[in-house]
Protein backbone atom coordinates (compact mmCIF):
# COMPACT_ATOMS: atom_id res chain seq x y z
CA UNK A 1 0.00 0.00 0.00
CA UNK A 2 2.63 2.41 0.90
CA UNK A 3 4.34 1.68 -2.66
CA UNK A 4 1.55 2.69 -4.50
CA UNK A 5 1.14 5.63 -2.56
CA UNK A 6 4.70 6.59 -3.16
CA UNK A 7 3.76 5.55 -7.01
CA UNK A 8 0.75 7.74 -7.29
CA UNK A 9 2.31 10.73 -5.44
CA UNK A 10 5.33 10.68 -8.35
CA UNK A 11 2.31 10.83 -10.51
CA UNK A 12 0.62 13.46 -9.36
CA UNK A 13 3.98 15.19 -9.13
CA UNK A 14 5.00 14.14 -12.79
CA UNK A 15 1.47 15.98 -13.79
CA UNK A 16 1.50 19.45 -11.90
CA UNK A 17 5.62 19.92 -12.81
CA UNK A 18 4.92 21.94 -16.00
CA UNK A 19 3.05 24.15 -14.08
CA UNK A 20 5.56 24.56 -10.84
CA UNK A 21 7.71 26.73 -12.92
CA UNK A 22 5.21 29.51 -12.74
CA UNK A 23 5.70 30.68 -9.47
CA UNK A 24 7.91 33.81 -9.91
CA UNK A 25 6.60 36.87 -7.97
CA UNK A 26 7.80 40.43 -9.63
CA UNK A 27 7.47 42.11 -6.62
CA UNK A 28 9.38 45.42 -6.89
CA UNK A 29 10.21 47.54 -10.30
CA UNK A 30 12.61 45.82 -11.64
CA UNK A 31 11.32 42.50 -10.31
CA UNK A 32 12.25 39.46 -8.17
CA UNK A 33 16.20 40.18 -8.96
CA UNK A 34 16.16 43.38 -9.66
CA UNK A 35 17.81 43.31 -12.85
CA UNK A 36 14.55 43.43 -14.82
CA UNK A 37 14.33 39.56 -15.48
CA UNK A 38 12.53 36.91 -13.96
CA UNK A 39 12.74 32.46 -14.37
CA UNK A 40 9.52 32.62 -15.32
CA UNK A 41 8.15 30.35 -18.68
CA UNK A 42 5.52 29.38 -20.71
CA UNK A 43 4.81 32.73 -21.71
CA UNK A 44 3.10 34.21 -24.84
CA UNK A 45 5.14 35.08 -27.89
CA UNK A 46 2.20 36.62 -29.35
CA UNK A 47 -0.15 38.72 -27.31
CA UNK A 48 -3.05 38.36 -30.37
CA UNK A 49 -5.55 35.62 -28.94
CA UNK A 50 -4.33 35.66 -25.18
CA UNK A 51 -5.87 38.42 -23.23
CA UNK A 52 -7.30 37.39 -19.98
CA UNK A 53 -8.35 40.43 -19.31
CA UNK A 54 -8.70 44.39 -19.02
CA UNK A 55 -9.21 46.61 -15.76
CA UNK A 56 -10.07 50.27 -16.06
CA UNK A 57 -7.97 52.14 -13.08
CA UNK A 58 -9.66 55.00 -12.64
CA UNK A 59 -7.14 57.09 -13.15
CA UNK A 60 -3.78 57.86 -14.85
CA UNK A 61 0.05 56.62 -14.09
CA UNK A 62 3.38 55.82 -15.23
CA UNK A 63 3.81 52.93 -12.58
CA UNK A 64 5.14 49.83 -13.11
CA UNK A 65 2.13 46.78 -11.49
CA UNK A 66 4.38 44.69 -8.56
CA UNK A 67 2.84 40.96 -8.19
CA UNK A 68 2.69 38.34 -5.31
CA UNK A 69 0.71 35.35 -5.85
CA UNK A 70 -2.41 36.45 -7.23
CA UNK A 71 -2.78 39.93 -6.17
CA UNK A 72 -1.41 43.03 -8.49
CA UNK A 73 -0.62 46.16 -6.89
CA UNK A 74 -0.62 49.68 -8.81
CA UNK A 75 -1.08 52.89 -8.28
CA UNK A 76 -3.19 55.68 -10.36
CA UNK A 77 -4.16 59.36 -10.01
CA UNK A 78 -8.10 59.60 -10.54
CA UNK A 79 -9.22 61.67 -13.13
CA UNK A 80 -11.67 64.07 -11.81
CA UNK A 81 -10.15 64.69 -7.95
CA UNK A 82 -6.49 64.04 -8.21
CA UNK A 83 -6.87 61.49 -5.27
CA UNK A 84 -3.90 58.90 -4.53
CA UNK A 85 -4.88 55.52 -5.66
CA UNK A 86 -3.88 52.84 -3.62
CA UNK A 87 -4.90 49.02 -6.31
CA UNK A 88 -5.46 45.89 -5.53
CA UNK A 89 -6.53 43.42 -8.46
CA UNK A 90 -6.55 39.63 -8.59
CA UNK A 91 -4.15 38.39 -11.12
CA UNK A 92 -6.38 35.63 -12.53
CA UNK A 93 -9.94 37.96 -13.50
CA UNK A 94 -8.84 41.33 -12.93
CA UNK A 95 -11.15 42.15 -10.22
CA UNK A 96 -10.81 45.37 -8.33
CA UNK A 97 -10.01 43.46 -4.40
CA UNK A 98 -9.83 46.73 -3.07
CA UNK A 99 -9.38 50.52 -3.18
CA UNK A 100 -7.80 53.31 -1.04
CA UNK A 101 -6.99 56.72 -1.22
CA UNK A 102 -3.50 57.63 0.06
CA UNK A 103 -3.94 61.63 -0.67
CA UNK A 104 -4.08 64.26 -3.17
CA UNK A 105 -1.59 64.70 -6.48
CA UNK A 106 -3.27 67.36 -8.65
CA UNK A 107 0.38 68.21 -10.22
CA UNK A 108 1.21 66.60 -13.26
CA UNK A 109 3.52 67.80 -17.12
CA UNK A 110 4.04 66.04 -19.95
CA UNK A 111 7.00 63.75 -18.16
CA UNK A 112 4.92 62.59 -14.92
CA UNK A 113 2.09 62.43 -12.25
CA UNK A 114 2.11 61.77 -8.95
CA UNK A 115 1.39 58.14 -9.67
CA UNK A 116 5.09 57.14 -11.20
CA UNK A 117 6.41 55.17 -8.75
CA UNK A 118 5.65 51.33 -8.57
CA UNK A 119 4.77 49.84 -4.83
CA UNK A 120 6.62 47.51 -3.48
CA UNK A 121 5.25 44.35 -1.53
CA UNK A 122 6.74 41.23 0.46
CA UNK A 123 4.05 38.94 0.11
CA UNK A 124 2.82 40.43 3.79
CA UNK A 125 2.17 43.83 3.00
CA UNK A 126 2.25 45.95 0.39
CA UNK A 127 3.54 49.50 0.05
CA UNK A 128 2.41 52.47 -2.30
CA UNK A 129 4.54 55.98 -2.30
CA UNK A 130 3.55 58.73 -4.68
CA UNK A 131 5.61 61.88 -6.18
CA UNK A 132 3.90 63.95 -3.22
CA UNK A 133 6.00 62.06 -0.69
CA UNK A 134 3.21 60.00 0.54
CA UNK A 135 3.91 56.60 2.00
CA UNK A 136 1.52 54.20 2.66
CA UNK A 137 1.37 50.31 3.81
CA UNK A 138 -1.43 48.18 3.45
CA UNK A 139 -1.97 44.88 4.78
CA UNK A 140 -2.39 42.29 1.50
CA UNK A 141 -6.28 42.78 2.33
CA UNK A 142 -6.24 46.58 2.30
CA UNK A 143 -5.96 46.96 6.21
CA UNK A 144 -3.90 50.01 6.78
CA UNK A 145 -0.83 49.43 8.87
CA UNK A 146 0.59 52.98 8.43
CA UNK A 147 0.91 56.29 6.09
CA UNK A 148 2.92 59.38 6.68
CA UNK A 149 4.31 61.85 3.78
CA UNK A 150 7.94 61.96 3.50
CA UNK A 151 8.09 65.08 1.93
CA UNK A 152 6.26 66.94 5.00
CA UNK A 153 8.85 65.27 6.98
CA UNK A 154 11.67 65.98 5.62
CA UNK A 155 11.07 69.33 2.85
CA UNK A 156 10.03 69.18 -0.82
CA UNK A 157 11.23 67.37 -3.78
CA UNK A 158 12.75 70.16 -6.25
CA UNK A 159 12.66 68.01 -9.48
CA UNK A 160 12.03 69.81 -12.73
CA UNK A 161 9.80 66.81 -13.78
CA UNK A 162 8.60 65.79 -10.83
CA UNK A 163 9.29 63.11 -8.59
CA UNK A 164 9.30 59.80 -9.81
CA UNK A 165 11.55 56.80 -8.00
CA UNK A 166 10.02 53.90 -6.60
CA UNK A 167 10.94 52.82 -2.85
CA UNK A 168 13.18 49.75 -2.31
CA UNK A 169 12.01 47.10 0.06
CA UNK A 170 15.03 45.13 1.36
CA UNK A 171 15.09 42.86 4.45
CA UNK A 172 12.48 44.77 6.52
CA UNK A 173 13.68 48.52 5.48
CA UNK A 174 12.49 50.75 2.74
CA UNK A 175 14.60 52.86 1.02
CA UNK A 176 13.54 55.75 -0.54
CA UNK A 177 16.20 58.57 -2.54
CA UNK A 178 15.92 62.18 -2.82
CA UNK A 179 18.40 63.28 -5.53
CA UNK A 180 17.50 66.61 -6.19
CA UNK A 181 18.63 70.29 -6.62
CA UNK A 182 19.27 72.71 -3.36
CA UNK A 183 16.90 75.29 -3.87
CA UNK A 184 13.52 75.29 -5.60
CA UNK A 185 13.35 73.49 -9.34
CA UNK A 186 11.67 76.93 -10.40
CA UNK A 187 15.21 78.62 -9.68
CA UNK A 188 17.40 77.71 -12.73
CA UNK A 189 20.60 78.31 -10.69
CA UNK A 190 22.17 77.20 -7.97
CA UNK A 191 21.92 78.15 -5.01
CA UNK A 192 23.43 81.84 -3.55
CA UNK A 193 25.82 81.96 -0.19
CA UNK A 194 23.90 82.22 3.07
CA UNK A 195 21.05 80.84 0.99
CA UNK A 196 18.72 77.79 2.42
CA UNK A 197 19.64 74.81 0.80
CA UNK A 198 17.93 71.20 0.77
CA UNK A 199 20.43 68.69 -0.02
CA UNK A 200 20.16 65.12 -1.58
CA UNK A 201 19.73 62.28 1.21
CA UNK A 202 18.82 58.52 0.95
CA UNK A 203 16.03 57.65 3.74
CA UNK A 204 15.98 54.15 5.61
CA UNK A 205 12.22 53.79 6.64
CA UNK A 206 11.42 50.68 8.97
CA UNK A 207 8.82 48.79 7.06
CA UNK A 208 6.47 47.50 9.71
CA UNK A 209 6.02 50.60 11.71
CA UNK A 210 6.72 53.94 8.62
CA UNK A 211 9.52 55.31 11.13
CA UNK A 212 13.01 57.02 9.91
CA UNK A 213 15.74 54.46 10.75
CA UNK A 214 18.52 56.46 9.00
CA UNK A 215 19.11 59.92 6.66
CA UNK A 216 22.14 59.58 4.81
CA UNK A 217 23.13 63.18 3.16
CA UNK A 218 24.41 62.49 -0.16
CA UNK A 219 26.68 65.62 -1.46
CA UNK A 220 27.37 66.35 -5.08
CA UNK A 221 29.31 68.73 -7.11
CA UNK A 222 26.64 68.49 -9.99
CA UNK A 223 25.18 71.78 -11.30
CA UNK A 224 21.37 72.87 -11.32
CA UNK A 225 18.98 70.04 -13.01
CA UNK A 226 22.33 67.60 -13.03
CA UNK A 227 22.06 66.96 -9.50
CA UNK A 228 18.11 65.62 -10.24
CA UNK A 229 17.56 62.15 -10.50
CA UNK A 230 14.80 59.37 -11.04
CA UNK A 231 16.61 56.78 -9.96
CA UNK A 232 15.07 53.53 -8.09
CA UNK A 233 17.80 52.29 -5.89
CA UNK A 234 19.28 48.82 -6.20
CA UNK A 235 20.54 45.89 -3.86
CA UNK A 236 23.87 43.79 -5.00
CA UNK A 237 26.36 41.64 -3.31
CA UNK A 238 29.60 42.60 -4.33
CA UNK A 239 33.17 41.96 -2.32
CA UNK A 240 31.40 40.36 0.39
CA UNK A 241 29.07 42.91 1.42
CA UNK A 242 25.82 44.12 0.44
CA UNK A 243 25.93 47.89 -1.27
CA UNK A 244 22.70 50.38 -1.79
CA UNK A 245 23.64 51.95 -5.63
CA UNK A 246 22.04 55.10 -6.57
CA UNK A 247 22.80 57.22 -9.39
CA UNK A 248 22.35 60.92 -9.60
CA UNK A 249 24.23 64.29 -9.22
CA UNK A 250 27.26 63.19 -12.27
CA UNK A 251 28.21 60.01 -10.37
CA UNK A 252 26.81 56.44 -9.00
CA UNK A 253 27.79 55.83 -5.02
CA UNK A 254 27.02 52.47 -3.08
CA UNK A 255 25.83 52.70 0.59
CA UNK A 256 26.22 50.30 3.89
CA UNK A 257 22.57 48.96 4.19
CA UNK A 258 22.50 49.48 8.13
CA UNK A 259 23.61 53.29 8.11
CA UNK A 260 23.73 54.81 4.36
CA UNK A 261 27.76 55.44 5.01
CA UNK A 262 29.04 55.84 1.53
CA UNK A 263 31.43 53.28 0.58
CA UNK A 264 32.53 54.67 -2.50
CA UNK A 265 31.30 57.06 -5.59
CA UNK A 266 32.46 56.83 -9.56
CA UNK A 267 31.50 60.08 -12.01
CA UNK A 268 33.23 61.22 -15.45
CA UNK A 269 31.05 61.52 -17.65
CA UNK A 270 30.11 65.04 -16.91
CA UNK A 271 33.83 66.66 -16.68
CA UNK A 272 32.77 70.31 -17.69
CA UNK A 273 29.57 70.08 -15.88
CA UNK A 274 26.61 70.66 -17.64
CA UNK A 275 23.69 71.82 -16.00
CA UNK A 276 20.83 69.95 -17.56
CA UNK A 277 22.12 66.26 -16.83
CA UNK A 278 19.65 64.98 -14.89
CA UNK A 279 19.42 60.99 -14.79
CA UNK A 280 16.89 58.30 -15.33
CA UNK A 281 18.12 55.04 -15.46
CA UNK A 282 19.03 53.02 -12.44
CA UNK A 283 21.97 51.04 -12.49
CA UNK A 284 22.09 47.66 -12.79
CA UNK A 285 24.25 44.55 -11.43
CA UNK A 286 25.59 42.37 -14.21
CA UNK A 287 27.59 39.68 -12.38
CA UNK A 288 30.20 41.55 -10.44
CA UNK A 289 30.04 44.55 -12.12
CA UNK A 290 27.66 47.47 -11.86
CA UNK A 291 26.05 49.36 -15.08
CA UNK A 292 25.36 52.62 -15.11
CA UNK A 293 24.16 54.91 -18.60
CA UNK A 294 25.20 58.51 -18.57
CA UNK A 295 22.58 60.66 -19.79
CA UNK A 296 21.89 62.53 -23.26
CA UNK A 297 23.72 60.26 -25.35
CA UNK A 298 26.45 59.22 -22.96
CA UNK A 299 28.67 55.98 -22.79
CA UNK A 300 27.24 53.05 -20.71
CA UNK A 301 29.65 52.32 -17.67
CA UNK A 302 30.63 49.05 -15.82
CA UNK A 303 32.10 49.60 -12.46
CA UNK A 304 34.23 47.16 -10.36
CA UNK A 305 31.88 47.28 -6.93
CA UNK A 306 35.18 46.60 -4.55
CA UNK A 307 36.63 49.94 -4.16
CA UNK A 308 36.17 52.82 -1.46
CA UNK A 309 36.48 56.37 -1.82
CA UNK A 310 36.28 58.34 -5.19
CA UNK A 311 37.05 55.27 -7.75
CA UNK A 312 36.59 57.11 -10.66
CA UNK A 313 40.10 56.69 -12.12
CA UNK A 314 40.66 53.30 -11.24
CA UNK A 315 37.34 51.26 -11.02
CA UNK A 316 35.62 51.73 -14.34
CA UNK A 317 36.26 48.41 -15.81
CA UNK A 318 35.35 49.75 -19.62
CA UNK A 319 33.06 52.14 -21.33
CA UNK A 320 31.01 51.94 -24.40
CA UNK A 321 29.28 54.32 -26.76
CA UNK A 322 28.29 51.98 -28.78
CA UNK A 323 25.33 51.74 -26.78
CA UNK A 324 23.58 54.18 -25.02
CA UNK A 325 20.06 54.83 -22.91
CA UNK A 326 18.75 58.18 -22.07
CA UNK A 327 15.68 57.14 -19.86
CA UNK A 328 15.09 52.82 -20.02
CA UNK A 329 17.40 51.22 -17.35
CA UNK A 330 19.23 48.47 -18.79
CA UNK A 331 18.40 44.67 -18.32
CA UNK A 332 20.85 41.74 -16.95
CA UNK A 333 19.50 38.32 -18.14
CA UNK A 334 21.08 35.27 -19.12
CA UNK A 335 24.65 37.13 -18.32
CA UNK A 336 24.23 39.49 -20.75
CA UNK A 337 23.37 43.07 -20.80
CA UNK A 338 20.13 44.49 -23.05
CA UNK A 339 20.26 48.51 -23.11
CA UNK A 340 17.21 50.06 -25.20
CA UNK A 341 18.14 53.26 -26.80
CA UNK A 342 14.66 54.12 -26.78
CA UNK A 343 14.71 58.10 -28.21
CA UNK A 344 17.48 58.57 -30.61
CA UNK A 345 18.38 55.00 -32.47
CA UNK A 346 15.38 52.94 -31.23
CA UNK A 347 16.56 49.69 -30.27
CA UNK A 348 18.36 47.44 -28.47
CA UNK A 349 22.35 46.41 -28.16
CA UNK A 350 23.11 43.03 -26.56
CA UNK A 351 26.56 43.69 -24.90
CA UNK A 352 29.00 41.19 -23.57
CA UNK A 353 29.07 42.57 -19.34
CA UNK A 354 32.35 41.23 -19.20
CA UNK A 355 34.48 42.72 -21.78
CA UNK A 356 32.03 45.45 -23.34
CA UNK A 357 31.65 44.27 -26.69
CA UNK A 358 28.45 44.81 -28.73
CA UNK A 359 27.18 40.82 -29.49
CA UNK A 360 24.32 42.61 -31.59
CA UNK A 361 22.03 45.84 -32.29
CA UNK A 362 18.25 45.35 -32.99
CA UNK A 363 16.37 48.16 -34.45
CA UNK A 364 12.78 49.17 -33.54
CA UNK A 365 10.69 49.99 -35.80
CA UNK A 366 8.54 52.38 -33.99
CA UNK A 367 7.81 55.86 -34.39
CA UNK A 368 7.03 56.78 -30.57
CA UNK A 369 9.88 57.05 -28.49
CA UNK A 370 10.39 53.85 -25.71
CA UNK A 371 10.47 54.87 -21.85
CA UNK A 372 9.71 51.25 -21.09
CA UNK A 373 12.50 49.79 -18.96
CA UNK A 374 12.72 45.76 -21.18
CA UNK A 375 12.07 43.12 -19.63
CA UNK A 376 13.69 39.25 -19.89
CA UNK A 377 11.57 36.21 -19.54
CA UNK A 378 11.27 32.98 -21.49
CA UNK A 379 14.08 33.79 -23.61
CA UNK A 380 12.34 36.74 -24.67
CA UNK A 381 12.32 40.18 -24.71
CA UNK A 382 9.75 42.36 -23.76
CA UNK A 383 9.16 45.96 -24.14
CA UNK A 384 6.40 49.03 -25.12
CA UNK A 385 6.93 52.67 -26.67
CA UNK A 386 4.95 55.34 -25.34
CA UNK A 387 1.59 54.59 -27.50
CA UNK A 388 1.01 51.27 -26.27
CA UNK A 389 2.69 49.23 -28.64
CA UNK A 390 4.55 45.94 -27.10
CA UNK A 391 7.32 44.82 -28.63
CA UNK A 392 8.67 40.91 -28.29
CA UNK A 393 11.67 39.83 -29.32
CA UNK A 394 13.95 37.62 -29.07
CA UNK A 395 16.56 37.42 -26.15
CA UNK A 396 19.34 35.75 -28.72
CA UNK A 397 19.62 37.61 -31.49
CA UNK A 398 16.80 40.50 -31.00
CA UNK A 399 14.93 39.04 -33.65
CA UNK A 400 11.12 40.15 -33.54
CA UNK A 401 8.52 37.83 -32.75
CA UNK A 402 5.37 39.83 -32.69
CA UNK A 403 4.34 43.42 -31.62
CA UNK A 404 0.74 44.17 -30.66
CA UNK A 405 -0.96 47.65 -30.12
CA UNK A 406 -2.63 48.26 -26.74
CA UNK A 407 -3.38 51.44 -27.64
CA UNK A 408 -2.97 54.20 -24.70
CA UNK A 409 -5.13 56.80 -23.59
CA UNK A 410 -1.92 59.06 -22.40
CA UNK A 411 1.41 57.72 -22.46
CA UNK A 412 2.23 54.17 -21.76
CA UNK A 413 5.79 53.98 -20.02
CA UNK A 414 5.39 51.10 -17.27
CA UNK A 415 7.35 47.74 -17.54
CA UNK A 416 6.18 44.48 -18.53
CA UNK A 417 5.87 42.58 -16.06
CA UNK A 418 6.02 38.80 -15.95
CA UNK A 419 4.87 36.56 -12.85
CA UNK A 420 3.17 34.18 -12.16
CA UNK A 421 2.54 32.49 -15.67
CA UNK A 422 0.62 36.15 -16.34
CA UNK A 423 2.07 39.32 -18.87
CA UNK A 424 0.76 42.61 -17.22
CA UNK A 425 0.54 45.48 -18.74
CA UNK A 426 -0.10 48.75 -17.83
CA UNK A 427 -0.98 51.64 -20.26
CA UNK A 428 -1.86 54.82 -18.93
CA UNK A 429 -5.20 53.88 -17.33
CA UNK A 430 -5.68 50.78 -18.04
CA UNK A 431 -3.84 47.63 -16.79
CA UNK A 432 -3.69 44.47 -19.31
CA UNK A 433 -3.38 40.65 -18.56
CA UNK A 434 -2.47 38.24 -21.17
CA UNK A 435 -1.38 34.60 -19.98
CA UNK A 436 -0.72 31.24 -22.75
CA UNK A 437 -4.37 29.37 -22.46
CA UNK A 438 -3.24 25.97 -21.48
CA UNK A 439 -5.89 22.66 -22.19
CA UNK A 440 -7.58 21.34 -18.83
CA UNK A 441 -6.41 18.23 -17.66
CA UNK A 442 -8.78 15.73 -16.89
CA UNK A 443 -8.38 12.19 -14.91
Amino acid sequence: MHRLAWILLCALWMLLMPYAVLAENWPQWRGPFFNGSTTETGLPEDLSNCRLWTAELGGAGNSTPVVFGDRVFITAVENKTSKLLALCYDRRDGRLLWRREVGIGPQQNQRNNMATPSAVTDGRMAVFYFGTGDLAAFDMDGKPLWARNIAADHGKFNILWLYGSSALLHEGRLYIPVLHRDIDAGQWRDPRPGEPTSPSYLLAVDAASGKDVFKHIRPTDAKVESKESYCTPIPAQIAGRTQILLVGGDCVSAHDPRTGAEYWRCGGWNPQKINHWRIVPSVVAAGELLIACAPKRGPVLAIRGDGSGDVTATHIAWQTREATSDAPTPLYYRDHLYVLDGDFRKGITCIDPATGRTKWFAAINSKPVLRSSPTGADGRIYTMNEAGDVFIMSADDGRLLSTCCLGSEGLARGTVVAAQGTLLIRTATRLHAFAVKRPVRTP
